[in-house]
């Protein structure tokens, strides 16, 4: 059996969604506890975790093209690092990555990479293992406390789904719905505010359905969480996705005209704008009913910035339908907006639906939609523009002075002046772009 060297710098690669950068974080955290550091900027790493996604089409192929670049370039180094694939990849295809890619050591799902190092030392005497169990939430148990964290930081609450929309491999790769306890939430709420975080973002499949009893053995869902978030000392905002429109609640909705520190930002998917599609797709909602509760949302929080994800060329859609897609986008009007050509998951309903659409017809429907996307959210941005608000600093900018954040709505702001990482502070937003806006800067806010 061939041993190798013990890893002493890690790199974790981390695809798709916000809550793949949650683990990816975690799992850094991991090997951190393990004497295992970040490997310099430019430099290969002994050890390199790719925490993969498994919802766009070819998600397989591109990360066995990024095991083979890994491979390539460790040989013209001098050293071939040990591979990890972690993630829905790696729940999804178990075995089949160890067959056909015998550079890698170790497989593991979403659910199981609180068990990392222990495969790490089977990994370093020459074991390769996968486990793609899925054992609830055992993991957070098992996790490091939360040392060091950015000021916008992420917090997965809720993780699985139970919607089983028809072109979702989620059910299948994350597993049913779950959520963390409320103890565990607030200690962990805590301690990233300890460590440095302003703002957090609670993170599930279907983070609207969390559940749980606060300290008294209250039922709480996540309204009731978001309220007590909001009492911790030294967090300035919070905000949560992504969210069905089958879960969101009156306590919730109330939320929003409620909590200052809930800012006034909602993602909520809607995927197509023709009934009939959204019934194919097993979607438990309609149009109407949808934009129904996008105005109850408008009437609590009248400022609330609207984003949505969309999918074109599902099995069946027709040129009419479509239509009625873009004509919810012209009714709504989204400051922000996600949109894919539909993608056949194998193991869904709709990769064997009668009707698949043509790439062509995919592509010219999928351009008309983010034209009239990127034309409401440059609307947005300009209407923005003599609005003075709280931005917080998250990086650097570009050029010697400058500085990135985000405003209340989630837009990114760049400003020059005098400030640090972390703060938040006073800008006026004075020029818009259709990705950012210029601000100038007035004050910085006391923590």
């Amino acid at each position: 059996m061939k041993t190798t060297t013990s890893p002493k710098t890690y790199r974790v690669k981390s695809f798709g969604c916000q809550m793949n950068v949650y683990d990816g974080e975690r799992m850094a955290e991991m090997l951190g506890e393990q004497g295992i550091v970040p490997a310099p900027e430019g430099e290969e790493a002994d050890l390199v975790v790719l925490n993969t996604c498994h919802i766009r089409e070819k998600a397989a192929e591109k990360v066995y093209s990024d095991i083979g670049r890994l491979t390539k370039a460790g040989r013209a180094a001098g050293k071939t690092p040990l591979i990890a694939v972690a993630g829905c990849v790696a729940q999804a295809e178990g075995e089949e990555i160890m067959k056909r890619s015998p550079a890698v050591s170790m497989v593991v799902g979403p659910q199981a990479y609180h068990r990392l190092p222990e495969m790490l030392d089977k990994a370093v005497k020459g074991e390769r293992a996968t486990d793609t169990d899925m054992p609830a939430i055992a993991k957070f148990a098992a996790l490091p406390e939360r040392r060091r964290t950015n000021p916008a930081s992420f917090l997965t609450v809720q993780e699985g789904c139970d919607k089983f929309c028809t072109y979702c491999v989620v059910p299948y790769t994350r597993g049913a719905e779950i959520s963390r306890p409320y103890s565990d939430l607030v200690v962990e709420a805590k301690k990233l505010v300890d460590a440095g975080a302003k703002e957090i973002t609670l993170l599930g499949q279907n983070v609207s359905a969390w559940s749980g009893e606060d300290e008294k053995g209250h039922a709480v869902g996540l309204a009731g969480l978001i309220r007590d978030l909001a009492k911790v000392d030294g967090l300035a905002r919070i905000r949560y996705t992504t969210s069905h429109p089958a879960d969101m609640d009156d306590d919730l909705i109330a939320a929003h005209g409620e909590i200052d520190k809930l800012m006034p930002f909602l993602h909520l998917p809607v995927q197509a704008g023709s009934d009939r599609v959204l019934k194919a797709m097993n979607r438990s909602h309609t149009a109407e009913s949808y934009l129904k509760l996008l105005e109850r949302f408008r009437a609590a929080r009248p400022d609330l910035a609207l984003s949505g994800d969309f999918i074109v060329g599902f099995p069946g859609e027709t040129e009419a339908e479509f239509a009625e897609t873009l004509a919810l986008v012209d009714e709504v009007q989204y400051a922000q907006a996600f949109s894919f050509k539909y993608s056949p998951r194998p193991g869904t309903p709709a990769a064997t639906m009668d009707g698949q659409v043509s790439k062509e017809i995919m592509d010219e429907r999928l351009q008309r939609l983010q034209a009239a996307l990127n034309r409401d959210q440059l609307a947005f941005n300009e209407a923005s523009v003599g609005k003075t608000c709280e931005v917080l600093v998250e990086r650097k900018g570009k050029h010697a002075g400058q500085w990135l954040g985000k405003s209340p709505w989630l837009q990114s702001v760049w400003f020059e002046g005098d400030a640090a990482i972390g703060d938040l502070v006073q800008a006026e937003l004075v020029e818009a772009g259709p990705n950012s806006l210029a601000g100038s800067l007035r004050e910085t806010v006391a923590a």
